[in-house]
């Protein structure tokens, strides 16, 4: 029997709804975390307290620093599943770019994203 080399049109059809269930929920994470960032929600009393509570302030860039890293980290999962998405219209979803085979179900329910089988991915990290 032929391995097989590209996963059915049910399948991708599943993969794809995991994959817009993730981004939709990553768009709503990130939305929240710049509004957090920028301040969008207007005005409050946290921008017109006095100036010597420098801890407080300390604390405030800290957060507001934290929260633009899970922005960009979250911008970054939201890019790659842009990316799966293509990737199921154009038919190569579910391809391992390193060996050419077909991820296993299990890996591409876990990470939508994935573009390296277990193994390649092993060998990928062994080699840096």
């Amino acid at each position: 029997m032929a391995e097989k080399t590209r996963y059915s049109e049910e399948e991708l059809a599943e993969f794809k709804q995991i994959i817009l269930e993730k981004l939709e929920q990553a768009t709503k994470d990130f939305e929240q975390l710049r509004a957090g960032v920028s301040n969008a929600e207007g005005n409050d009393v946290a921008d017109t307290s006095p100036t010597f509570k420098v801890l407080e302030e300390g604390a405030n860039t800290l957060s507001k620093e934290e929260s633009g890293r899970l922005a960009q980290r979250l911008m970054k999962f939201i890019q790659n599943l842009q990316a799966a998405l293509v990737r199921i219209e154009n038919g190569t979803y579910g391809i391992c770019r390193q060996t050419g085979k077909l991820i296993p179900k299990e890996r591409l329910r876990a990470v939508p994203h994935a573009t390296l089988s277990i193994e390649a991915k092993l060998n990928e990290n062994k080699n840096k």
